[in-house]
């Protein structure tokens, strides 16, 4: 399969302290291609690296180098010619917890498409419909979409973020512990859409959950510390105690 992103000699620090340091590594497109690591060795940012969305905290410095296949081209995330909003619009992300606005159900997702695509009412309403489908959760708010997005599950706001992600029309999906905060129905839920959404986008999630990784991933990175990465064969990470043997040695 074909790479989707390529990272070179990745470089990330926040006032000074590295957090990453030198990283290289190739992801193939599809997937769900999982990242993991103990808390503290970077997966996160190394994650928010891929579209920029550190540079929004405070004392962030990026060297080394970025590349994502977006259509059919190359693009060097990190080029001075580089629009960043557009970057991210197609390099989309999804949380750790549901961040829902205060706002409706609906429009949680048209306001973004109004504000960064000018789309008139009549085309954000459509692609609104189009993506709480994608994410099945249509049937279930499309009788109340005028009510406030907090009063959907913990589930469903995480599907309707992924929803107000995914009518950006993004390429790659990044997706920091999707599952996380929500109970074990929700998340199967949530895994069972990765595995719906791999063959039309590239995946790379960051989980804690080492049994999620076995259940849906094609391939699977341990990072160490920011410095080192591993990537893993399917037959080892599939196998549990091959799995768990690996990290306990890298971790």
């Amino acid at each position: 399969m074909k790479a989707a992103i390529r990272v070179e000699k990745l470089s990330v620090s926040f006032a000074g302290k590295h957090v990453i340091r030198h990283l290289s590594l190739e992801i193939a497109s599809g997937g769900p291609t999982f990242l993991v690591g103990r808390s503290g060795s970077g997966k996160t940012t190394l994650l928010r690296a891929l579209n920029r969305l550190n540079e929004c905290l405070p004392g962030c410095a990026t060297s080394g180098q970025v590349e994502l296949r977006l259509g059919e081209q190359w693009v060097d995330a990190y080029a001075a010619t580089t629009n960043v909003e557009n970057l991210r619009r197609r390099v989309g992300m999804v949380f750790q917890s549901p961040n829902v606005l205060p706002l409706s159900i609906l429009r949680n997702i048209e306001m973004p498409l109004k504000v960064a695509l000018s789309l008139p009412a009549d085309e954000a309403e459509a692609r609104a419909e189009q993506a709480l489908r994608e994410v099945h959760l249509w049937d279930e708010v499309k009788d109340r979409l005028s009510q406030a997005a907090s009063t959907l599950s913990g589930g469903q706001q995480q599907r309707l973020c992924l929803a107000r992600t995914l009518a950006l029309r993004p390429q790659i999906l990044l997706l920091d512990e999707p599952t996380a905060s929500l109970d074990f129905k929700a998340a199967q839920r949530i895994e069972d859409l990765l595995l719906e959404l791999k063959s039309r986008y590239t995946l790379l999630v960051v989980s804690h959950s080492l049994g999620q990784a076995r259940r849906i991933a094609e391939s699977l990175f341990v990072l160490h510390d920011g410095e080192r990465i591993e990537a893993l064969s399917k037959d080892v990470f599939q196998d549990r105690d091959a799995l768990f043997s690996v990290m306990d040695e890298l971790i």
